[in-house]
């Protein structure tokens, strides 16, 4: 079941110069900096309430963000909802017939997280993803 909204994921070419704008003209302050490897990606996250916006960097022009970059511009690249349990919801979506992209849960790129995508094509062309948040207590 989905708790609510985590974060919107946007795609951008200059992290540094998102985070100039968001900084500089949003007034916010950069909540969380990390790269990831497996995603091939660096990120910068800004809380605004209890929603995040992360934005999203490619390291390589054939990593999913590269790849989202090149075909559809910067912007909107997922939104992200929380979840108690990922796999559970996972197995949900697919007994519903959605397709996953993933069929396990993973680990976020912060490394915060366990996360599962839902593909586009099954969600009215939002990829969607459910985020459990690993350091409960």
């Amino acid at each position: 079941m989905l708790r609510q909204i985590s974060h919107l994921g946007l795609a951008v070419k200059d992290l540094d110069a998102a985070i100039r704008l968001y900084e500089g003209v949003f007034g916010l302050k950069v909540e969380h900096r990390w790269v990831s490897e497996a995603d091939r990606m660096e990120a910068a996250s800004f809380r605004i309430g209890v929603i995040e916006i992360e934005l999203m960097q490619p390291l390589e022009d054939d990593s999913p963000v590269g790849r989202f970059i090149a075909r559809r511009g910067e912007g909107i690249h997922h939104i992200a909802y929380k979840v108690d349990d990922v796999a559970e919801a996972l197995t949900r979506a697919r007994e519903s017939g959605i397709e996953t992209i993933d069929e396990k849960p993973r680990t976020g790129g912060d490394g915060r997280t366990n996360i599962g995508f839902l593909h586009p094509r099954s969600t009215f062309g939002v990829l969607t993803e459910l985020e459990e948040d690993v350091r409960k207590s």
